[in-house]
């Protein structure tokens, strides 16, 4: 990755004196697509490295969602952190069937890396999120600390944060929250549309990477992790979160409320008014260790 790939979108001066700047680069991780990011800088960066919080959106939004309506500028600028906000797919492949429906696609990447020959080439968030976005901003040499990163994330967001900080092989990522998350998706219709569309293997490949209930019981190190979810989602309601699964694996394996702590908000929807209003108690959260 070089620095001349990257392209500055636009910059805008944003409350409590943080930038916020949208980016635009050629991903190879998504064979060869134009892909946006945005970007907030807290004011501390005009004086020493911020560490990064990557969060993950949900179905159908854009790199723009949360960092428009999630509240984060306040808390992270309080604590110095810079807050990294990609896509949620690759964007204009051209793949027959991917404009389809609202939940499987574009807008719906699912952060996972595809294995079916038709997505295979272009739907590979994973790589994208993990890999190539850190590469890039290194390669731009920006005021941040990536040595110090963590993830938090809503819905399918939620789901992607929860197994890409599980999955990880080099600790990655320091601490996870998420709001809302598709916590068991091999069981619930959302997840297994995807896995069985994006995998070759379908649910039965997702089960040992992508399901974060399937990956807290093979967790055997301390884990630190968040989670909210509103009793009035309609979502949950219909059975597409199922975070008390997600619990009851973490217990199960050894994981108390010290190392996952999932909390249930009372009469809270899916909706960024959710989001918004524990955004503070999320940014708080991975301050302790980022």
């Amino acid at each position: 990755m070089t620095k001349e790939n990257l392209e500055l979108l636009s910059t805008n001066k944003v409350r409590y004196g943080g930038e916020l700047r949208k980016y635009k680069f050629k991903s190879a991780a998504l064979g060869g697509l134009d892909s946006n990011f945005n970007l907030y800088l807290p004011p501390q960066v005009a004086s020493g490295k911020a560490p990064v919080l990557v969060y993950l959106a949900g179905l159908t939004c854009t790199e723009d969602n949360g960092a428009q309506k999630g509240s984060f500028f306040g808390p992270a600028a309080a604590k110095g952190i810079a807050l990294l906000f990609p896509d949620t797919s690759p964007r204009g492949a051209g793949i027959e069937g991917e404009d389809a429906d609202w939940d499987f696609g574009t807008g719906a990447g699912f952060y996972l890396n595809a294995t079916n020959p038709k997505f295979s080439n272009h739907y590979n968030m994973l790589t994208h999120v993990t890999l190539e976005l850190p590469q890039i901003l290194e390669a731009a040499d920006l005021p941040l600390d990536l040595s110090r990163q963590s993830i938090f994330g809503h819905s399918m967001g939620g789901h992607g944060a929860l197994t890409l900080y599980l999955a990880s092989k080099t600790n990655q990522y320091r601490s996870a929250s998420a709001f809302s998350p598709i916590c068991n998706p091999v069981n619930c219709p959302w997840g297994q549309k995807a896995f069985n569309g994006y995998l070759q293997g379908g649910v039965t490949e997702a089960t040992d990477q992508y399901d974060a209930t399937e990956l807290i019981k093979k967790h055997k190190e301390p884990v630190r992790i968040l989670i909210d979810y509103g009793t009035g989602d309609n979502f949950y309601k219909q059975g597409q979160l199922l975070p008390e699964n997600f619990v009851k694996a973490a217990r199960d394996t050894g994981h108390d409320e010290g190392q996952v702590q999932v909390r249930s908000q009372d009469g809270y929807d899916h909706s960024y008014y959710f989001i918004s209003t524990f955004a503070t108690d999320h940014i708080n959260f991975h301050a302790q260790y980022i």
